[in-house]
């Protein structure tokens, strides 16, 4: 038009240079806040995904879980004493001659009138076994007594194995890819599963189960981290809280499954179990086609050509137009194309400052929540009740306690977040063990001092109550830990960070089989030892950061920045942290700031006046009329 003229005529630049401009903000680094909600949210895709790996939580119980069946300790029956019955001096015989015995956790004769050993002095022995099952491997191949030291390896191998499973799978989740361990864990697992059904000996059997766990450990990790990746904020708990409902359910099937395989027509029935809760993993082959890599991992480790790809495929499942609903995140996504991927491992976490103390606060709050958990399951085991009624009932109230601590988890962490829920939990663990360990003494000690019989008894009421709820608080802290690593632990070494957090927790159960070992020697030490580490943990917890609604972290800088929230109201900590530029060529000096500036002068002047002139030069001073500067004064 006629009367317009130019903006830049109008507003001509200042000083004669041009005002550089901002460069647009990334949008590939914002997975939650752009990539995901570009291409649908939490759409059909991500919904179809997160079912499938509910899927095998249910069959990672049942391996879980299967020590209690295939390592369980039989009653024993001695049919022939050693020597003439006429010289029998232990309990009354059976009708067949046979006095009735009962074996220790750790594999040890034990009889009602403390004539321990007496089963292991016979010569001939029935062994009966009280959870479901005819035979196991116990009695398969006669593991008491002398040899009962081989069924606590057998437990060894399999925990053993899953650490190490968790520790080298969760670094090549990260250098590799989710989606490769996940199909190698699920091949191998099948592999070294039904080849446990046919070991020949417990040797063979105790390193299949090494191997067995090994993979078992990689197919949970590779499967919490993938649930993880494909929710949004809102989404990751309620989700990976369905995981855990169903592997507590695999728990409570257990028995029932053994049950059913009590009476096999071929094979031993110990080894149908087998075969039927490894047999499920078939199911997992065909994921090979229908689950695709994680496209956080994707994008995080800038393998930009495979994430267009993903992209496009969640874009078309999930119906959306990628011309304009994603437009942006695409042009961005084509000028980075030329990229090469980046991985990394998570030795790298050592270089960060609040990232590794927070991995190591969690680490040591998961292997606490574990080993505090058998010490109060011990507690509450009854030692004067029938093996087969200890069985049951005990078996059956951990599983009842793990499916109340998963109902109480979603409402507390919903109501105090994730920090808040584990600092509560973790106090209430601490709490029940310090009245376990303390108030049970002082009543013995300081009343009823006469009435042995109610002590007793209360002693006991007061030990139930106790373990039932440490049992219920250090289950939630061992859950919550897990899933907080998964939170704060950044993309590229999400796998290894939930790895060592696993990995501590699988050291922590440990602790059972290492005490049943000693015969529960030295286990009121023991009880102590993670009782102060539950004190240890309180204090650390406050200084980790609330993950609750924020986006996931991707990168080592992104943890890094990850840190716990301040007191103070974030418009009042920007008032304290930003930097005011004041000028203060107006202000003057008083009176009184005069004078005493003007005395230290004279005071300094009448020094150097008696520093020599020849002091000076030789000391690299110089002489400015009758004065000499020494040393640049």
């Amino acid at each position: 038009m006629a009367g317009s003229r130019p903006e830049a005529q109008d507003h001509p630049p200042e000083n004669g240079f041009t005002p550089l401009e901002r460069p647009a903000p990334r949008l590939l680094p914002h997975i939650d806040g752009c990539v995901l909600p570009s291409l649908g949210g939490f759409g059909r895709h991500q919904k179809q995904l997160v079912v499938l790996t509910w899927i095998p939580a249910l069959f990672i119980g049942f391996s879980q879980f299967s020590d209690h069946f295939l390592l369980a300790q039989p009653n024993g029956t001695c049919v022939s004493p050693a020597g003439n019955h006429s010289n029998w001096t232990g309990p009354p015989l059976l009708a067949s001659g046979a006095p009735a015995l009962q074996l220790r956790a750790n594999g040890t004769a034990e009889e009602p009138g403390d004539s321990a050993g007496l089963l292991c002095a016979c010569e001939e022995r029935r062994l009966e076994l009280q959870t479901g099952l005819l035979q196991n491997v116990v009695t398969k191949w006669h593991l008491v007594c002398d040899s009962a030291w081989k069924v606590h390896i057998a437990k060894f191998s399999l925990l053993v194995g899953s650490i190490f499973g968790y520790l080298v799978m969760g670094v090549m989740a990260d250098w590799f890819g989710r989606h490769p361990v996940l199909i190698l864990s699920a091949l191998f697992m099948l592999v070294f599963g039904l080849s446990v059904a046919f070991s020949v000996n417990v040797t063979m059997f105790s390193t299949l189960r090494f191997f067995e766990g090994f993979c078992l450990a990689g197919l949970a990790l590779s499967l919490y981290v993938l649930r993880i990746e494909l929710c949004l904020p809102g989404w990751r708990f309620s989700m990976t809280m369905v995981a855990s409902f169903l592997k507590v359910g695999g728990q409570l099937l257990m028995p029932g499954v053994a049950t059913l395989c009590r009476h096999w027509p071929i094979g031993d029935d110990w080894q149908v179990l087998q075969i039927v809760i490894i047999s499920p993993f078939v199911l997992m082959l065909p994921y090979v086609w229908i689950f695709p890599e994680s496209l956080r991992w994707l994008l995080a480790t800038q393998h930009y050509k495979r994430s267009k790809a993903m992209m496009l495929r969640i874009a078309r499942k999930n119906q959306v137009d990628m011309t304009t609903e994603a437009s942006g995140v695409l042009a961005e996504l084509e000028q980075e194309l030329h990229k090469k991927p980046q991985r990394s491992c998570i030795v790298k976490m050592m270089s960060t400052r609040n990232l590794w103390k927070n991995i190591v606060v969690l680490c040591v709050n998961s292997l606490t929540g574990y080993g505090i958990h058998h010490c109060f399951a011990r507690s509450m085991m009854d030692p004067e009740a029938q093996p087969t009624a200890l069985c049951h009932t005990d078996y059956y109230t951990m599983a009842g306690i793990a499916v109340a601590t998963c109902l109480a988890l979603c409402p507390a962490v919903g109501l105090m977040g994730r920090r808040g829920g584990l600092l509560t939990f973790m106090i209430i663990t601490a709490l029940a063990s310090l009245l376990q360990l303390g108030l049970l003494n002082l009543i013995g000690k300081y009343s009823l001092r006469h009435d042995t019989v109610l002590r007793d008894t209360l002693n006991r009421k007061f030990s139930v109550a106790f373990s039932i709820i440490g049992m219920f608080s250090s289950h939630a802290v061992s859950t919550l830990s897990i899933f907080f690593c998964a939170e704060i632990t950044p993309t590229v070494i999400r796998g290894g960070g939930l790895g060592l957090v696993l990995a501590s927790a699988g050291f922590g159960m440990l602790t059972a089989p290492i005490m049943e070992l000693h015969n529960q020697k030295g286990y009121f030490l023991h009880h102590v030892i993670f009782a102060c580490c539950t004190l240890l943990c309180i204090i650390c917890l406050l200084l980790l950061p609330e993950p609750r609604g924020q986006p996931l972290p991707e990168s080592l800088a992104d943890g890094e920045t990850f840190t716990r929230q301040t007191l103070l109201h974030p418009g009042e900590q920007h008032l304290l942290l930003v930097k005011y530029e004041r000028d203060y060529s107006r202000v003057h000096d008083t009176p009184l700031h005069l004078t005493a500036t003007g005395g230290a002068t004279a005071a300094v002047a009448t020094a150097l006046a008696a520093v020599p002139a020849s002091y000076a030069l030789a000391t690299g001073g110089e002489v400015i009329g009758n004065c000499a500067i020494a040393n640049g004064v």
